[in-house]
């Protein structure tokens, strides 16, 4: 189904919306996946891994991503009808608005750290505070203006980043490289469904919002194109990249890979680029979420941006990589379950009718419980991984999706038996 929008309204072309995603997903965290992944198994199982990961990434985000293409809406506004307008804006923008700023916070703060140790090379003292402070602006100052700008920046980053991996990966197989993939055995044990775990989550947060930016789309097919070519083999090729760097250069960090190979400048590059189109969808999606929580109109989106990446920049210079980790541990668990009960009602309930779409005011309680519940659940693992003496389970980022998506759909049905019953 096609739903062409009217010609004063924005549009974009699902190369473009592509090119953001696979922007997003060429970046440091992306390599050091695939470093994590292959010190636990080996490299071809670390390949399938990840395959698989953001293969159920790509299906969320078609079906996140249609919703919002459909109604025109994003995520947070889409997300009205199952969580009640007050809900939405509430409970699931304030989720969404920290996590959001805190990943801002956290990439901002590694691109400080990494441009104040390249410029060490050369003697140059940049403290790391002032040097995330200039960062977290620059990319703060590309996200204000919007999905345009972010396409921009992406065509122009991603063939740069594309062909720095390819050089350091074809560099790092000369001489005995191929011999140490080859001949390769995990030091440590990591499980298929771990090594699925970290996939998974990883990229969690952008699934879920995915509709932030495919709400531009001019049809369903296109939202499915675009999470599909995007995604895909940006991810795989970004975990394989970050599995052979490890492997044959002992880390999957690029910038000391460059630096040991006497091409610091190359190096810097690339970081500073993957982190600045990864964090320029982070504050364009923080801001939309600040302006569902404090009621901001649309027309002042830039300024919500402008407070979402100064907030995250605040972080960064403050030293949120220090700290912010185990917190954006437990929003990945509370997160994915806002899918859960969105696919449950649009596409079971609802068949994936437009028309059947409505704002609901006032709080849903139950789409809040039935996200509670899944939520709480998911992040169960998350909590007790923090006290090492309590039982230790598996963290399986899907968990909370599913138990929230059977629970909204069966909570539903016995209410409707309900009230069927008091009319007959």
């Amino acid at each position: 189904m096609s739903d062409k929008r009217d010609g004063n309204q924005e549009t974009q072309s699902w190369q473009s919306l592509a090119f953001l995603w696979t922007g997003s997903m060429i970046c440091v965290p992306s390599l050091l996946i695939g470093g994590t992944l292959v010190s636990g198994m080996p490299l071809w199982e670390a390949i399938l891994v990840g395959l698989l990961g953001y293969g159920i990434i790509v299906i969320l985000m078609i079906f996140q991503g249609i919703q919002s293409s459909d109604v025109h809406k994003p995520t947070v506004s889409v997300a009205s009808q199952v969580f009640g307008e007050q809900g939405s804006k509430k409970i699931i923008s304030i989720i969404l608005a920290i996590a959001c700023l805190g990943w801002f916070g956290i990439q901002a703060n590694v691109c400080g750290v990494a441009f104040s140790q390249f410029l060490s090379v050369y003697g140059v003292s940049l403290p790391v505070p002032v040097s995330s402070l200039i960062w977290g602006v620059i990319m703060l100052l590309s996200a204000i203006y919007g999905i345009k700008i972010l396409n921009i920046l992406n065509y122009i980053a991603v063939p740069i980043l594309l062909a720095v991996c390819i050089y350091a990966v074809t560099v790092s197989l000369m001489g005995n490289g191929v011999n140490q993939i080859s001949t390769y055995i995990p030091t440590g044990s990591m499980s298929f469904l771990s090594g699925l775990s970290i996939t998974i989550g990883s990229f969690a947060l952008g699934a879920v919002i995915a509709g932030d930016y495919s709400q531009y789309a001019k049809s369903r097919k296109d939202v499915s194109k675009a999470a599909l070519i995007g995604i895909l083999p940006s991810g795989v090729l970004m975990i394989t990249v970050g599995a052979i760097l490890t492997l044959t250069a002992g880390s999957a960090d690029i910038t000391s890979v460059f630096t040991e190979l006497g091409l610091p400048i190359l190096g810097i590059i690339a970081l500073v680029l993957a982190t600045w189109t990864t964090n320029a969808v982070n504050a364009f999606s923080g801001g939309i979420a600040i302006i569902n929580v404090f009621n901001i109109s649309k027309e002042k989106e830039r300024m919500a941006v402008a407070i979402a990446g100064a907030v995250g920049t605040l972080l960064a210079v403050v030293g949120i990589l220090d700290y912010f980790v185990p917190i954006m541990s437990v929003l990945s668990a509370m997160i994915p379950p806002v899918a859960g009960v969105m696919i449950a009602n649009y596409w079971v309930i609802h068949k994936g009718d437009k028309t059947k779409w409505t704002s609901i005011k006032g709080v849903n309680s139950l789409g809040v419980i039935s996200w509670l519940i899944g939520a709480a659940i998911a992040g169960i693992p998350v909590i007790f991984s923090f006290f090492p003496s309590l039982p230790q389970f598996p963290n399986q980022p899907l968990i909370g999706m599913v138990i929230s998506f059977v629970l909204y759909l069966v909570a539903r049905n016995i209410i409707i038996q309900k009230q069927v019953s008091i009319n007959q």
